[in-house]
Order: C-alpha cells, then sequence, then structure tokens
C-alpha cells in the first residue's frame, strides 16, 4: 500500500552556516550578473545608475531581511514566507503568497539555463560549437538542438543531485560559491591595476535610451551614444529606477534561507547573519561586473548598439584586460554563478512546493519524501521538468524570467514583512527598531510591485514588457486551476 505524506519521512538536518551562506549567494548571483551590464544595466542606468540602484537594493533587502530573521526562529519550517503567510492572514492568502515565490525561484533555473550555450560558445571563440541540428528563431534569437542538449543534461544532472541529498547539494555549493567569490575578486584587482581599464570609459554614466539608439543606427541617423544619454533630473531618476526596480530579482536568493529551515543543524540565530553577508557579496559582485565591463571597454554603448543580440560585454572586457586568462576566469566565475544558481533554486523550489502540498495547498504527489535521501523528489522532479522549458525558449526570454521572479520575489518579502508586524503583535515582542524596519520593508514591497506592474510616464524601461505580462497572466491562470482543484483538500488541513 503507497504511503502517504504523513507516513513519509522528515527532511533531514543537514546544512551547516557555510552550506546555507552558499545556497543564499549563489542565488543572488547567477547569470543575469554577467550578462546583464550588455542588456540591462549599462544601457538602463549606466554604471552610476547601476551602482546606486544596486546600492540602494541591498540595504533595502537588508532592512526586509530583518522581518525574516525574527520570523524564521518563530516558524523554523520549510516553506518561508508561505508559512509565515499561512500563520498570520490564513490559507488562501497564504496559497497566493506560495504559488507566486514559487514564480520567484523556479524561473531562475531555467534562466540560468539558458546561459550555458552561451558560456561555452565565448569560450570556444568560434561561437559555433553548439550551433548543430535543428533550430528556430524566439524574439529573434536563434535556439539550436546543440545548446539545447548541453543545458538539458546541466539540469537534469544538477537536479538529480539535489534528490541524492541535501548534504551532497551542500557541500558542492559551498565549493561553487566560493570559486565564484574569489573569481570575481581576482577580476576586480585586475581592472584596479590594469592600464587598460579606465574610468574615462563609463559615460554615458547615467546610461542612454537603447531603443532610439538602435532605431537611430537602423535608419542610419546615428552618429554618437551621446546623443541619446540619460541627463536631467527625470532622466538619472528613471536611470536608477529602472535597475532598482528589479532589486527583488537581483536579490532573491537570501530569502531562500528559511525554504531548506527544517534543515538546519545550528541555531537560528545565525539566519540574520548569514543573509547580510549574503547580500552584501551579491551587490559587490553586481556592481563590480557592470563597472569592469564599461572601464575596459571604451566601446561599449557602440557594442550594445550594433550587435544583433546581446553582447558579453563583461567577457570582452577581461579579454582585454588578461587575455586569455581573463577568459577563463570569467568563464568559470559564470559557470559556478549559474550551477550554484540551478542547485540553489532547485533546493528552494522543491522545498517550497513540499511545504505547500504537506498543508493541502497542491497534490499529495509534491509532498512525498525520498525514504533514503530525506529529500522532496517528486517536487525536485517537477522542478525539472518545467526547468526545461528554458532551453526551448532561449536567451532572450530571460528578461521575461527576471520580471516573472521580480514580481514573485516582491511579494514575498511584502507578506512576509507583514506577517512580521502581526507576529510580533500576537507575541508582544520584538523591538521598535524592528518594526520600522518591517513598516519600511512593507512600503518599499509594495513600491517594488508599482514600478513593475505599472507603466509610469517619464519612467521608460522600469514596467514589464508585452511578454511579461504574458506570463504572468498564464501563471495566475494555472494558479487558479491548482487552488480550485486543491481548495477542498486545503480546507480539511
Amino acid at each position: 500500500m503507497e504511503k502517504n505524506v504523513q507516513q513519509n519521512p522528515t527532511l533531514k538536518r543537514q546544512l551547516n552556516p557555510m552550506h546555507v551562506w552558499a545556497i543564499a549567494f549563489g542565488c543572488i548571483i547567477g547569470w543575469g550578473s554577467f550578462i546583464n551590464p550588455g542588456k540591462k544595466f549599462l544601457p538602463n542606468s549606466g554604471v552610476a545608475g547601476t551602482a546606486i540602484a544596486m546600492a540602494l537594493g541591498a540595504l533595502v533587502m537588508m532592512i526586509i531581511a530583518f522581518s525574516y530573521a525574527y520570523m524564521v526562529p518563530k516558524y523554523p519550517k520549510a516553506g518561508g514566507e508561505f508559512t509565515f503567510t499561512k500563520e498570520c492572514f490564513g490559507k488562501t492568502t497564504a496559497y497566493i503568497c506560495g504559488w507566486f515565490l514559487v514564480a520567484a525561484y523556479l524561473t531562475n533555473v531555467p534562466m540560468n539555463s539558458t546561459a550555458i550555450g552561451l558560456i561555452v560558445d565565448g569560450l570556444d571563440g568560434s561561437a559555433d560549437i553548439l550551433k548543430f541540428g535543428f533550430h528556430y528563431q524566439i524574439a529573434g534569437f536563434d535556439v539550436w538542438m546543440g545548446e539545447m542538449l548541453l543545458a538539458f543534461g546541466i539540469l537534469i544532472l544538477f537536479g538529480v543531485l539535489n534528490i541524492l541529498g541535501v548534504k551532497k547539494a551542500g557541500i558542492v555549493q559551498t565549493v561553487l560559491a566560493g570559486l565564484l567569490a574569489v573569481s570575481v575578486l581576482t577580476l576586480t584587482i585586475s581592472a584596479l591595476v590594469s592600464s587598460k581599464a579606465s574610468f574615462d570609459n563609463i559615460a554615458p554614466i547615467w546610461g542612454f535610451d537603447k531603443n532610439a539608439a538602435i532605431e537611430a543606427a537602423t535608419n542610419g541617423t546615428y552618429t554618437s551614444v551621446d546623443q541619446f544619454a540619460h541627463s536631467g533630473s527625470m532622466g538619472i531618476a528613471s536611470a536608477i529606477l529602472a535597475t532598482f526596480a528589479i532589486a527583488p530579482w537581483a536579490f532573491v536568493g537570501f530569502d531562500t534561507i528559511p525554504q531548506a529551515a527544517e534543515e538546519f543543524k545550528f541555531s537560528y540565530k545565525k539566519v540574520s547573519l548569514i543573509m547580510l553577508v549574503a547580500i552584501i557579496f551579491g551587490c559587490f559582485v553586481y556592481v563590480a561586473n557592470n563597472t569592469i565591463a564599461a572601464a575596459a571597454l571604451e566601446n561599449w554603448p557602440d557594442l550594445i548598439v550594433e550587435s544583433s543580440s546581446t553582447p558579453w560585454l563583461l567577457l570582452e572586457a577581461a579579454k582585454r584586460l588578461l587575455g586569455v586568462p581573463g577568459m577563463i576566469l570569467v568563464g568559470v566565475a559564470v559557470s559556478c554563478a549559474v550551477l550554484s544558481g540551478i542547485m540553489g533554486f532547485y533546493l528552494a523550489s522543491s522545498r517550497l512546493m513540499y511545504s505547500m502540498s504537506r498543508d493541502g495547498y497542491l497534490p499529495e504527489f509534491f509532498g512525498r519524501i525520498d525514504e533514503k535521501h530525506g529529500t522532496p523528489k517528486n517536487a525536485m522532479i517537477f522542478c525539472i521538468v518545467v526547468s526545461l522549458a528554458g532551453p526551448i525558449l532561449g536567451r532572450e526570454a530571460l528578461g521575461w524570467f527576471v520580471d516573472m521572479s521580480a514580481i514573485g520575489a516582491s511579494i514575498g518579502y511584502f507578506f512576509t514583512c507583514a506577517s512580521t508586524l502581526v507576529t510580533m503583535k500576537r507575541f508582544k515582542d520584538g523591538t521598535p527598531f524592528l518594526k520600522i524596519m518591517a513598516i519600511i520593508g512593507l512600503i518599499f514591497s509594495l513600491g517594488f510591485m508599482v514600478l513593475q506592474l505599472i507603466p509610469i510616464p517619464g519612467l521608460s524601461g522600469v514596467h514589464f514588457g508585452t511578454e511579461s505580462y504574458i506570463m504572468l497572466l498564464v501563471w495566475i491562470a494555472l494558479g487558479i486551476v491548482f487552488y480550485l482543484s486543491q481548495r477542498r483538500k486545503m480546507n480539511a488541513k
């Protein structure tokens, strides 16, 4: 007779503080921090706008992290924000929070997988080693069978590794996160001491209107990027907000820590420090990658305007600074970022779905634990299958995944801060400082959602694109289907 969810073994406590830091940092820094200098950061915000936006984003995430540090010891269960919301606001609200968190975490896995082919092609130099078999175009980008097969293999391999035990996954994650941090630090030092990098190259420091510049280049009226540079108070504000609006995506990962709370083998008092260190490391990598890409390439605006697809500016910058060793250094860093992101978000997504299933919010199938390895095997298999969509959609879908992750993370932050205020009142504890931090976090979380979803006149490049709205509507519709099918079981639980 098949065992039900309650009869299944529980999750095993095998994660130490370094494992958990590596999960958070590895999730914060993924492929986007390496490709987005050419795709979003430099054109939308420039070096100055991106640095300010990321510093502000890190500060806001630290403020929000105080709420997480307070809530984890109160409800130390897998599910994190979902569990907090369920205890404070009830079942339906918890389902909404949990469903959007699945989007925040799970979209990051296929987003990272789309980078694998570009890593190989960029380091190979010929840019065609994986371009074989059938191919097609999505959003103007060629998707090749060779690239899909490699990405499929990586996604399946790391999914299986997650199934085989959280301790093994934690060790691999720690190695990857360590190599990532060392590689970026080495590249930063190289840029600082090299005569080939100059702050004279970083203009326009607030970015430029990428679409207008490309249209002018197509029409033959483009002469210099300066004519499209963001300037004036409105232009500078738009430049900063364009990147600040996706801070929830940029730093999503520190909040994966509560998802593995049932697997900690250390005191929950260490959670706040682990979160803060992960956020600081993440902010450094974003700003360093973006600044190095601009400082080492005096013609970076022209590369963005003239390229038929998103240019990998950081790789070109590393090549100019250090030659082949620089390319290898970037290759190691981005590979570690991609693989640690896949590993970490697999873990967070599967634990969240396991928790939702255990409480009747998702089908019982997702709540079963592998008896031998103590991991949510079925939820992990589902995550693998969904993630295989990434290589099929291609790299130009990166921006759509970023938007989906950003809105999901913002909703999770909002409910965590709100739950903190409710829990403080319920238990009559906490401090005035924590209350202020929770209120500020609540306001910023709501602000992120407004910036992402509502077009604001004069602020270009901030809100969702058409494809992102479509993906959001599809995800909402799918969530409604699951909710209606599970409502009876959810209420029974």
